[in-house]
């Protein structure tokens, strides 16, 4: 499990989290949603070991994660598919899946992980050897996750999986997140289509201006009336 307490991260004489406390339990898929700049992709890279915190705690499975080297943090189980998908473009799409395994030795297990990956997305095994800059941005954006499961995480972070995609692509990227999921892999989704967000989760958090304000089941958070009016219009 995921336990963050009390954290605070200053950008430069700015408080983008002002001691959040919140919890990723194992086997769960956990959103935080919110506005642009309440804080919600710092929460992601902070975990990650991107960002330095000022101060609290982030535990992992009971260790203590804040100071940590990313690559002690990812070789841990948890992975990162970035905002803006960040794919390597010059590369093919199985270069860059292999980068996402760069951590590991297990040749015929990557052989192994790399057919899990083409079979959740069919379309990048017909584009394994094509480069990544020529894929469309949902493709790109299967290509993200796909390069983040290949380090075999226990959990998944994904920042904003559904930006600039088309509605179609994305009702597909959030069926693959539930199947990750239902493969046993913890996620903690960052999203600013609400609505499909709190559909899929097990538990939410507001996130405003580096503060949680509100927390609950998906269900109860969608239902509620101040949700539905900041987030996802008065008809929800």
């Amino acid at each position: 499990m995921l336990k963050i307490e009390n954290l605070h991260v200053n950008y430069g004489g700015i408080q983008a989290l002002r001691g959040i406390s919140l919890e990723v339990p194992d086997g769960q898929i956990v959103t935080l949603i919110g506005a642009n700049g309440a804080g919600k992709s710092t929460t992601l890279r902070t975990i990650s070991g991107l960002v330095k915190a000022a101060s609290g705690s982030i535990q992992w499975n009971g260790e203590e994660l804040l100071g940590k080297p990313i690559d002690k943090i990812v070789s841990g189980g948890i992975a990162m598919s970035p905002e803006g998908r960040r794919v390597f473009p010059d590369l093919t799409v199985l270069e860059n899946l292999k980068i996402g395994a760069y951590l590991r030795k297990d040749k015929a297990e990557i052989e192994k992980d790399i057919k899990w990956v083409y079979s959740l997305f069919p379309r990048l095994e017909e584009r394994s050897w094509q480069l990544a800059g020529t894929l469309s941005g949902g493709e790109q954006q299967m290509l993200a996750v796909g390069r983040a499961l290949m380090s075999r995480p226990q959990l998944m972070m994904l920042d904003e999986p559904s930006l600039g995609l088309a509605p179609l692509v994305v009702q597909d990227i959030f069926k693959i997140i539930q199947e990750i999921n239902r493969q046993g892999v913890t996620v903690l989704l960052i999203e600013q289509n609400a609505n499909m967000a709190l559909k899929i989760a097990d538990l939410a958090y507001v996130l405003e201006t580096g503060t949680i304000t509100m927390s609950g089941t998906g269900a109860e958070l969608l239902a509620d009336e101040r949700v539905k009016e900041a987030y996802l219009g008065k008809n929800g």
